[in-house]
């Protein structure tokens, strides 16, 4: 399969380290500074979660667990996961602590570490440290920005402008994805809106802030999160999820293909759901 690395199984057991719910003004200009962005580290692998999703494949990543190195060389020794999700959306941005976190999984890896995919702090909560979050991001080789709280075109915009010609799929042979999560009410409101516009690469209905957002109504929330998805298949956009053992082949029928899972062991199960044969 193209962009699939083929690598040995995993024979340790993989402990799941601080697993976190993921739960990614239409005035506001949503422009950068206009400066290149900064060139990708070389301390990560290639973007294969960029080949899958073009190839029509899903994909399945991990929360990183310890922000630490041993967080790090853990990760890289799993052997399975398409990504690792490492969140700075809240607390320091600590971006250093991730350098070395990436260092420590990429001496850890048999075949190439798995790429990052980096929540940073939500655009609306400052928009112009934003801009720097992403920015250093890039820098530090993340593969992947993922934006929580998404709630108008004009966040999606910001995203766009700043990373520029890297982003895929507005350039199809950019190596960046953005990650979109829609996690509020004003944000289903405007799905339709958030998912077709350029530059969304992969949008999330994060179903752990919709449960706080919808006060615990998980009707509500499942409703938001097929509301997402109807979205993403009317547009021809990746949609998103957090799945488990229990539920990960019943979202990729639904029609998800880009899968957080929350134990590791859900992987396997979600590649056999998928159809995957690594």
């Amino acid at each position: 399969m193209t962009g699939t690395r083929i690598r040995m199984l995993l024979t340790l057991p993989l402990v799941l380290l601080g697993a976190a719910a993921c739960g990614p003004g239409d005035d506001t200009s949503g422009q950068g500074t206009g400066d290149d962005p900064p060139v990708m580290s070389s301390s990560v692998a290639g973007n294969d979660m960029i080949e899958l999703l073009a190839s029509g494949e899903a994909v399945f990543g991990i929360f990183s667990g310890e922000h630490t190195p041993e967080g790090g060389r853990l990760m890289g020794a799993n052997a399975e996961t398409d990504f690792v999700f490492y969140s700075l959306e809240s607390g320091p941005f600590d971006i250093p602590a991730m350098e070395a976190y990436m260092a420590a999984m990429e001496e850890a890896a048999a075949g190439g570490a798995p790429p990052i995919a980096l929540r940073i702090p939500p655009i609306r909560d400052d928009r112009e440290a934003a801009v720097d979050h992403i920015r250093q991001g890039l820098e530090a080789g993340a593969s992947a920005l993922v934006y929580p709280h998404v709630e108008s075109v004009a966040d999606v915009a910001l995203a766009t402008s700043t990373v520029g010609d890297r982003l895929w799929p507005t350039n199809p042979d950019g190596d960046v994805l953005n990650v979109l999560l829609i996690e509020d009410q004003e944000g289903i409101a405007r799905a339709r809106d958030i998912v077709s516009a350029p530059g969304a690469g992969v949008v999330i209905p994060g179903p752990g802030d919709l449960r706080r957002a919808y006060e615990g109504d998980m009707q509500a929330v499942e409703g938001a999160i097929q509301t997402v998805l109807r979205a993403c298949k009317e547009f021809e956009v990746a949609c998103g999820i957090t799945a488990g053992v229990d539920d990960v082949g019943m979202r990729i029928e639904q029609g998800f293909r880009f899968i957080i899972v929350t134990e590791p062991e859900a992987i396997a199960v979600g590649k056999a759901a998928a159809g995957r044969a690594d």
